[in-house]
């Protein structure tokens, strides 16, 4: 399958042709099967733009479970964030760029076991960054971009990441086609800065969403770093870093792996929503509806959540209730400490 990457649209708005593109991701995403061709079976490319046809579900899905025999109010599902799945992805990757230990289950638990407000430590403050990206429109200023360096426990004097921001906006004015533009900038970073090249993968997403119009970005190139796209030679040499050469070729190779996994990632979460939109009017437990708005949005919700509604031992028997019903699926393994998502 051959993919024209500077044309891969996974979440942005539009009339493509008569069609118009789903870009909200609400409140689930009902993906085609991704066909070896724009004719085949479920179309999963629009013929006319090669553009990634997403479909919403439609809105107000899900029922709040509660009393029922009070008249349940209809609330939006909310919106999917396959983005915040990918990020999981990009941080474990970041952690093996980095030399460090951490996979992606204890990223997953330095993120959802720690308190509120409570410091993730460096491994988690890394997947905390990646979430940002995928959470915020891809806009870049000297502040964010410094918090964003200090989460990845890097330094930068304030009037560098200017001078980048303003590389940034002269590439958001390209003539190129976005996937150079996002290859440019991570070769940029790894210039001025070679210990920094987990930035420059940060700011190459951050960049493709800016290109594309893309309302918030995906995590998409740093989960290939160490795929066969980013290996030089047939047996698979020496890792091809930011400014090497044939690194655009790769970036373009790189997203084109990437799109194909965000869009198994989407389907599969679409069926996991729907399911879960399915059983909601069967739970009795009052306030399992923001625990159901919470998986949807989130990788993954503690076992022991607490709200206004729900109590920690009434949250673990509505856990135990999804896992009953097949809706909801544990994720680390333990039967303390646990972790649910779709």
């Amino acid at each position: 399958m051959l993919l024209n990457v500077a044309f891969i649209h996974l979440c942005r708005g539009g009339k493509p042709g008569a069609q118009r593109m789903a870009g909200e991701f609400s409140p689930a995403l009902a993906l085609r099967q991704i066909a070896t061709h724009t004719g085949g079976q479920s179309r999963a490319l629009d013929q006319s733009c090669n553009f990634l046809v997403v479909e919403p579900l439609g809105a107000n899905r899900l029922a709040l479970a509660g009393d029922p025999t009070k008249q349940r109010p209809m609330a939006d599902a909310g919106q999917l964030q396959p983005g915040r799945r990918l990020a999981l992805s990009c941080a474990a990757a970041s952690m093996r760029l980095a030399g460090r230990a951490e996979d992606a289950a204890a990223l997953r638990d330095a993120w959802h076991l720690r308190p509120p407000g409570a410091d993730p430590g460096p491994a988690g403050a890394v997947f905390g960054a990646w979430r940002q990206l995928a959470r915020q429109p891809p806009a870049a200023t000297p502040g964010r971009l410094g918090k964003i360096f200090d989460q990845l426990g890097l330094h930068w004097d304030g009037d560098a990441l200017a001078d980048l921001c303003t590389q940034i906006e002269k590439l958001a004015v390209s003539q190129r086609s976005a996937p150079f533009d996002a290859a440019a900038i991570a070769a940029e970073v790894v210039a001025i800065r070679p210990d920094a090249e987990l930035f420059g993968w940060w700011l190459a997403d951050l960049v493709l969403a800016q290109r594309l119009g893309w309302p918030r970005p995906l995590p998409l190139l740093m989960g290939q770093v160490f795929e066969p796209a980013f290996r030089g030679g047939a047996g698979g040499g020496r890792r091809i870093r930011p400014g090497d050469k044939n690194f655009e070729r790769a970036v373009c190779i790189a997203l084109v792996a990437a799109a194909a996994d965000a869009c198994r990632l989407a389907a599969e979460l679409s069926h996991r929503a729907e399911r879960l939109i399915a059983i909601a009017p069967r739970l009795r437990a009052k306030g399992a509806g923001d625990v159901i708005q919470r998986l949807l949005d989130d990788d993954a919700v503690s076992g022991s959540l607490t709200t206004k509604n729900l109590s920690r031992f009434a949250a673990r028997r509505l856990f135990d209730r999804l896992q009953q019903l097949e809706a909801v699926r544990e994720l680390s393994g333990r039967t303390s400490f646990r972790l649910f998502g779709l």
